[in-house]
């Protein structure tokens, strides 16, 4: 079996239809070019997906396995793999198994029924994806148990490598203080992140007038109607800015806070680790996965229980009256 260990003086060929400067990917490049020989990096900085695919499609076919000792495909190995996998199975495949079509589509976003020809189709495509591998890379160990039993995947190869925010971008530093208690959301706005509990949290303290709330995401002035005397919302910011922004409130929310999503229970959001790097504190939902790298010694670590409004918003409340206890 491939071990991530066992990748020194390997020659190794990388794989990602996911834009090149996202967090995953970068973290997975630096690890390989760090332990093996030579790594030839297929991927793309294109905004369209479409438009990468097409580009990433078009390099493999130009690609001689017998150049390479392994190849390792990264982001939505199910758009790879299946279509090459006469061609990439002449060596030894890992794979980032970073998210399931079947659990995103089915059960996350709801765009499908399970046992609907689509749903059944799609979970076909996970399974032969991931049995195609030699090993198996997940975000948590949460994840990994749902994927290999879900898949019928052998649990001795699937490793689990936590996501690194960029240090480089992500540190702690000092920003001019907020005249308020201030905590901040960013995020992307999907179903699993709760987006609606923080909006009934932020209408539940809208008249404590010590607290504001930094709202970053693609909300949609639409679905913005109770909290925005307490609240800025920011459709985007670039990360240089958002390190700013970040580093200038008080308290983060990391989430995931949907209680009704199970990929929500199973993986660690991405804001948690960058949370994490710039020092600063955070509620996390309380789940087996945050679980796995978080826990309630830490002074700056809080847990909400997921899908309650009520709760997180108790849980802020508090928080900020400690803080100003603090500084009295």
């Amino acid at each position: 079996m491939v071990n991530i260990t066992e990748i020194k003086n390997k020659n190794i060929l990388f794989v990602s239809t996911k834009n090149s400067d996202y967090l995953r990917i970068c973290q997975e490049i630096r690890i390989l070019e760090e332990n093996g020989n030579a790594l030839k990096i297929i991927s793309s900085p294109k905004k369209s997906y479409f438009k990468r695919l097409i580009y990433v499609y078009k390099e493999i076919l130009k690609v001689n396995m017998n150049d390479f000792d392994m190849s390792f495909i990264a982001f939505a190995p199910q758009l790879v793999i299946p279509v090459f996998k006469h061609k990439l199975l002449k060596k030894p495949i890992i794979e980032d198994f970073f998210i399931s079509m079947y659990d995103t589509l089915c059960f996350d976003r709801k765009k499908f029924r399970p046992q609907s020809l689509i749903g059944k189709f799609i979970k076909y495509i996970d399974r032969i994806t991931l049995q195609s591998a030699e090993l198996a890379i997940c975000d948590t160990k949460a994840h990994g148990s749902y994927f290999c039993e879900e898949f019928k995947y052998p649990r001795n190869k699937m490793k689990v490598l936590y996501l690194e925010a960029d240090k480089n971008i992500y540190y702690p530093r000092q920003m001019p203080k907020n005249n308020k208690f201030t905590v901040l959301y960013f995020g992307s706005v999907l179903p699993l992140q709760g987006v609606q509990v923080i909006l009934d949290a932020i209408e539940i303290l809208e008249n404590k007038e010590n607290i504001k709330f930094i709202f970053i995401g693609p909300l949609g002035k639409n679905n913005i109607k109770k909290g925005e005397k307490i609240t800025e919302f920011i459709e985007w910011l670039p990360q240089d800015k958002l390190a700013e922004k970040i580093a200038g409130v008080d308290l983060c929310l990391a989430g995931h806070f949907d209680g009704n999503i199970m990929k929500a229970k199973r993986t660690i959001p991405g804001k948690a680790y960058i949370y994490r790097a710039m020092n600063k504190p955070m509620i996390l939902g309380d789940n087996q996965a945050t679980h796995e790298l978080y826990n309630e010694s830490d002074k700056d670590i809080f847990f909400v229980e997921m899908g309650n409004p009520q709760k997180l918003a108790d849980l802020i409340l508090k928080i900020s009256e400690d803080f100003y206890e603090k500084d009295s």
